[in-house]
């Protein structure tokens, strides 16, 4: 099976494998005009319709029984524009392949989150961010939008144009219509230094505001069942390149993060007992190295160890309370915990549903490897995150709803008031919408 998600026998299956869908026809458009045909088709057939990207999302915001729209024909770059440093991408185009195709024209994207399988509709309308000071998510960088709307119009949106629907639609969450391209904003391409090192727990929470003001982009990982942490800084570098060598790239990015790692989580798996003791091997293994590269070389790493995650993104002052809490409730709950938990920021944006919208934000990821009951610890995050007026990630597992939504975001209202303009009928709903954006 491929990194992307699977369709057996009719039915979807996500990259989590905690979702799957038996969508009554898939539809894979070559063009916006095919796409938007399909829409036309499929509201007068009375089905509902979904886009599809990789299936990275552990949450069903994909999934539907009616009409699935495949996007792998509409990939590629529609146009480079150098005076306004802009790049138009279809929105199936895979976000790696748009990060060497920019990088052969010496350009980049200035942030990116660490997965890059994902498309760039996929991505940006669920609100995929990496960790930044001043930069934000991919969505924050996203200059324009196209997208097909519910009556089979191509429509286009930026800052000028339909600036109410470009304020929303960034991160839409397949609510507002199926996006077909996107303008990103793009800068010449330019070198990062990467320095990793290990640091305890209670040192990076009393550090913290310092780290991350001196860093363009800080980010650590907590080992559950230890005092441990790696932290990881990225900051803009005159250079030399320095890439991390072939074998040592391979022993700590392949051998440690994805074959033992593996290994470890079958163990833990089996037997639960044993995951502490892995935990303080696992936070020891990892090294201090430091590294210089191009961005996405820096910012993203495979990730072959399939796991399911839940993210919240709280108020940046909130984050050190939040982590405090986490690791007591954890030290207390008897539960085995083998999957490191990633804090990374961002700033805040102005994206109507952003995680960051209209304030800075620290996320907290909990993870659990693929097929180990990750009910109880989720549940007993959650309940941390929520007490902090938390945010969920879209695209990761989390049981809140429309109510709940309407307290954390100022602008929710705004949102469902222009789905109800742009899709009245709910062509694009289906279960995961009708819960967290109400009927």
């Amino acid at each position: 099976m491929s990194s992307t998600a699977s369709a057996q026998n009719g039915t979807w299956r996500n990259w989590g494998g905690n979702v799957s869908a038996r969508p009554a026809r898939e539809v894979t458009p070559a063009s916006a005009e095919e796409l938007a045909a399909a829409v036309r088709k499929a509201a007068e057939d009375g089905l509902k319709v979904k886009a599809v990207g990789t299936g990275h999302s552990f949450t069903s915001i994909a999934a539907t029984d009616g009409v699935l729209i495949r996007p792998q024909l509409l990939t590629g770059i529609r146009a480079l524009d150098r005076d306004a440093m802009t790049v138009t991408v279809e929105a199936g185009t895979p976000l790696k392949r748009l990060n060497a195709a920019l990088a052969r024209e010496g350009l980049s994207l200035t942030n990116m989150g660490d997965i890059m399988e994902q498309t760039v509709s996929g991505a940006t309308s669920t609100g995929t961010h990496g960790t930044g000071r001043e930069s934000a998510s991919i969505a924050a960088q996203t200059k324009g939008l196209e997208l097909v709307t519910a009556d089979g119009s191509v429509l286009s949106c930026s800052e000028k144009e339909n600036p109410e629907v470009f304020a929303a639609a960034r991160i839409g969450l397949g609510a507002l219509g199926i996006v077909t391209a996107i303008t990103f904003a793009v800068e010449p391409v330019f070198l990062l230094t990467a320095r990793e090192e290990p640091m305890r727990f209670d040192r990076v929470l009393a550090e913290f505001d310092q780290l991350w003001a001196e860093n363009e982009h800080f980010e650590f990982y907590w080992f559950p069942h230890t005092g441990n942490t790696n932290t990881k800084r990225n900051n803009r570098s005159a250079g030399p390149e320095k890439p991390v060598g072939r074998l040592a790239g391979w022993f700590e990015d392949e051998f440690l993060s994805n074959g033992v790692f593996q290994v470890a989580n079958w163990v833990g798996r089996a037997v639960p007992a044993t995951i502490p003791a892995i935990a303080r091997i696992s936070s020891r293994a990892l090294s201090a190295r430091t590294y210089t590269d191009i961005p996405y070389k820096v910012f993203t790493s495979p990730r072959r160890v399939r796991f399911v995650e839940m993210e919240y993104a709280v108020p940046r002052e909130a984050l050190a309370d939040t982590l405090r809490e986490l690791k007591a409730m954890v030290d207390r709950s008897g539960l085995r915990v083998s999957f490191p938990v990633e804090v990374r920021t961002a700033p805040a944006d102005d994206i109507t549903l952003s995680t960051a919208s209209g304030r800075d934000s620290a996320y907290v990821a909990v993870h659990m490897f693929r097929g180990t009951p990750y009910q109880r610890y989720f549940t007993a995050a959650e309940s941390i995150f929520t007490a902090h007026e938390g945010r969920p990630h879209w695209g990761k597992i989390h049981t809140r709803d429309a109510e709940y939504f309407a307290g954390v975001y100022p602008r929710f209202a705004e949102f469902t008031a222009l789905r109800d303009r742009l899709d009245p009928q709910r062509l694009f709903q289906n279960d995961y919408l009708r819960r967290v954006l109400g009927s």
